[in-house]
């Protein structure tokens, strides 16, 4: 017997102290704890509360004959045994690496094992951490009121340490902080790897009314509300939801600023191509004007497809800027003058459009502004032309105020010229002045004038026989005159026929007005 003691070393048994870490082998896996054999006169055993750092499952972790290091924590319990703890031995050894990464700023990945109101709890190198739930990504209670922390249990998580008090035994550890810094160094290596006008695939992160941002794995990138789509009216909650798989063409890669630019749209160029086969060089179609800039206005075509009409091709004359003419919202004749099939773009020109629409029956006042839509414009964009008819309607009253104001300015001039035609003449370029009938108003002051110019003689010679008949007594030049008498009224009748034509082209005035 002393000799089979001797070869197992149990002569050289000595007391156990608490605190000490030593190496043993599992002899068996029971409920709730682990038997290990640690070379001592009676077996050491492992509640399984004293084993968390294995993590969520620590008893399907170990196997029989298997050699783990524990810490003593009681030499003898009332049962017999020797109170060991796996935790405590990885935790002496956990706490210089715990403050090694504190220091180095290192990102690890650590198990959780439990969660409570407050957080996340995890085991990290046999030392007990928690994780607040503000530095849990996407830690926020669902809509049925479950807690979203419970899903997380048994998950391996990217951590930082952010704070650690040996102390205190108190270690806070953070996902978020962990994610920014990963993120950060992924953003820097796409920086390095984008190249302008390369597609990549991406996820919808997050969504804002001015754009969506793109996850292209590890750096976000921003596509502006104006390239999400084709039909710049679409809205990006209508379009996308947060998770979704989008195609993206890479517009700029700013490194300094570590800010890329992405679109949407022109990753699918094909859209615009089938969008824009309906239409052809020198088609007139209406229109809707979406933004007014210095340079000209944005204007949407059905389909959606979207042109630009140029400051120099609103009105024949000299603009200096488009909302002297447009409005936004406003529906107007287009002329498509330019398809631009490699860049996406179309030339549209309201000037160019103006005479056939005005055939189709479009109107315009003086300035070039539209007052009246053709009934082909009010299907296309009925909601549209809804919303601006009151526009329009008060573009009308003030034409038609200003027609009546031309018509009396020409009517004020025509009758201060009557005293001669000197003063017919010099009222013409009054009236020319005018952007409307300055032909016709030409025509009607001339007529004038000639009226004036017959009514004179005709006023000169008339009395002259009347003088005659009343003061010649005789018999033979009573004759005489009953001749001119009769020779009087024919220039007189002539006079009152000539004014006629004025008043004619008055009224054609007033109708064409």
């Amino acid at each position: 017997m002393a000799a089979l003691l001797e070869s197992v070393g149990a002569g050289e048994l000595r007391p156990l102290r608490r605190g000490e870490v030593v190496e043993g082998s599992v002899m068996a896996i029971e409920r709730d704890s682990v038997l290990v054999d640690i070379g001592f006169k009676s077996e050491g055993v492992v509640p399984v509360q004293e084993m968390l750092s294995m993590g969520a499952d620590p008893l399907s972790k170990l196997s029989i004959g298997e050699n783990v290091l524990v810490f003593v924590i009681q030499p003898e319990t009332a049962a017999g045994q020797v109170g060991l703890s796996i935790d405590r031995a990885r935790g002496e050894q956990g706490w210089r690496v715990l403050q090694e990464r504190f220091e180095s700023g290192d990102v690890f990945e650590a198990e959780i094992t439990g969660f409570n109101k407050g957080g996340l709890l995890a085991n990290v190198e046999g030392v007990n951490a928690f994780i607040p739930m503000s530095q849990v990504v996407g830690a926020k209670p669902g809509s049925d009121g479950a807690n979203p922390l419970s899903a997380q249990v048994g998950r391996e998580l990217q951590l930082k340490v952010i704070e650690i008090n040996r102390r205190r035994n108190r270690v806070i550890l953070s996902e978020r902080a962990a994610l920014q810094e990963w993120r950060a160094e992924q953003k820097d290596r796409l920086l390095e790897e984008l190249a302008e006008g390369e597609i990549r695939t991406g996820k919808v992160a997050s969504i804002r009314n001015f754009g969506v941002f793109v996850d292209l794995g590890g750096a976000d990138g921003l596509v502006h509300l104006s390239e999400l789509s084709w039909d710049r009216n679409a809205q990006p909650e209508e379009l996308f939801k947060i998770g979704d798989e989008v195609n993206v063409y890479v517009l700029r890669v700013d490194k300094e600023n570590k800010k890329i630019a992405l679109s949407i749209r022109r990753a699918a160029p094909e859209q615009w191509e089938q969008m824009i086969t309906q239409y052809a060089v020198g088609d007139v179609v209406p229109g809707v004007i979406t933004k007014l800039v210095p340079f000209g206005a944005f204007a949407r075509l059905p389909g959606p497809v979207e042109g630009l009409v140029h400051v120099s091709e609103i009105v024949e004359r000299r603009i200096g800027h488009p909302e002297e003419v447009l409005e936004d919202g406003d529906v107007v004749p287009l002329k498509i003058v330019r398809i631009e099939h490699d860049r996406h773009r179309l030339g549209l020109s309201l000037r160019e459009a103006r005479r056939e629409a005005e055939l189709r029956g479009w109107q315009f006042d003086g300035d070039g502004r539209v007052i009246s839509i053709s009934d082909e414009a009010k299907e296309k964009f009925e909601a549209e032309t809804t919303a601006i008819e009151a526009r329009y309607e008060s573009r009308r009253e003030a034409d038609t105020a200003q027609a009546a104001a031309r018509r009396e300015q020409a009517a004020a001039s025509a009758s201060s010229g009557g005293g001669g035609g000197g003063g017919g003449q010099s009222a013409a370029p009054e009236v020319d002045t005018g952007p409307v009938l300055t032909a016709m108003q030409a025509a009607m002051q001339a007529a004038q004038a000639a009226q004036q110019e017959t009514s004179e003689p005709a006023a000169a010679t008339e009395p002259a026989p009347a003088a005659e008949v009343v003061e010649a007594p005789p018999a033979a030049e009573a004759e005489t005159t009953e001749p001119a008498a009769e020779a009087a009224p024919e220039p007189a009748a002539e006079t009152t026929e000539t004014p006629a034509e004025p008043e004619a082209s008055e009224d054609a005035a007033e109708t064409q007005s």
